[in-house]
């Protein structure tokens, strides 16, 4: 079983954009493909970087008014797919899914919003869904994918990618999902706090 795993693509789906540059810079020189949507992918590009739109792949447009982007079978089935499981392989190619290797979520300000004194649906629409089903699923494949679950953890990923380029161990993939579940686990508690006041 290979440990070490090149990072090839990378699904970027982020609310805070500040401290984003210096990380896709790094990972555009190492070669790593972008795929995004919305307003993180017209912020990728307008750093001059190509960006591949999510719709392109899973051939929807963000419907909802926004609330559904990301969720689809050919973006968590790229995240999901076991790299050493050939029934999962077969099916991949099959249905045309492709690898995502690394995936960088921010969520939605849910704690900031409530704080501002924001009304009732606004607050709601700040629960974020598409990106906390990211974070999850990357942090469970923490085996294939890098999981990078807020904007605290960008300089962490920067530190091992100028340290050895594009490839984590397991090691790091592991410290990276006990840290988005550590940023999920947070993130539910604090909606649930809000609903039981």
């Amino acid at each position: 079983m290979a440990i070490t795993k090149k990072i090839k693509t990378a699904l970027v789906s982020v609310y805070h954009k500040d401290g984003l540059d210096e990380l896709l810079k790094k990972l555009n020189d190492e070669g790593v493909k972008f795929l995004s949507t919305g307003g993180t992918q017209t912020f990728i590009e307008s750093l001059g970087y190509e960006c591949q739109k999510v719709e392109d792949v899973t051939t929807y447009p963000s419907i909802l008014g926004g609330r559904v982007k990301t969720l689809h079978p050919k973006v968590f089935g790229g995240i999901l797919g076991r790299r050493e499981n050939e029934g999962d392989r077969e099916q991949m190619a099959q249905y045309e899914i492709p690898e995502i290797d690394l995936v960088i979520v921010d969520l939605y300000p849910f704690e900031d919003t409530v704080a501002s004194g924001a009304s009732d649906a606004d607050i709601i629409e700040k629960i974020d869904i598409g990106g906390i089903s990211l974070i999850r699923a990357g942090a469970k494949n923490f085996n294939d994918v890098v999981i990078v679950p807020s904007k605290a953890e960008y300089g962490v990923l920067l530190e091992i990618l100028n340290k050895k380029g594009a490839e984590t161990d397991i090691e790091e993939r592991k410290m990276f999902a006990e840290r988005a579940f550590g940023v999920s686990s947070h993130y539910d508690t604090a909606i649930h706090a809000w609903f039981s006041k």
